[in-house]
């Protein structure tokens, strides 16, 4: 049998962060809490590119969370899945701007 390290349940524990860092934790959750709120984004939007960064940072328990706002909030799968496909599309270029630098250094070494 296998036990994983991600576990599903663990999402339920993460008001429990404030255990250790009582103050920072407190401060965390204010300013968490305060950037989900309707403002020059929509819930939905908002929900949108915390689903994308979710999956660009590889966090299973944001994916989670966050493929459940969406759908709570209006969006729907094709929606999803574009905001996946930017961050997609986002971190592989990134990767790939930063060839520049080794190529700017091949040049250099070869001159």
């Amino acid at each position: 049998m296998s036990d994983s390290y991600f576990k599903p349940e663990d999402l339920k524990k993460f008001s429990e962060i404030t255990e250790f860092q009582e103050e920072m934790g407190k401060k965390f959750f204010d300013w968490y809490g305060s950037i989900f709120q309707e403002s020059a984004l929509t819930v939905r939007e908002k929900c949108l590119i915390a689903l994308a960064v979710a999956h660009s940072e590889a966090c299973p328990y944001c994916m989670d969370a966050y493929t459940s706002a969406c759908l709570q909030n209006g969006a729907d799968e094709e929606q999803m899945m574009e905001a996946v496909h930017v961050a997609a599309g986002i971190k592989s270029g990134a990767t790939l701007v930063n060839s520049v630098q080794m190529m700017n250094q091949v040049k250099k070494k070869m001159m």
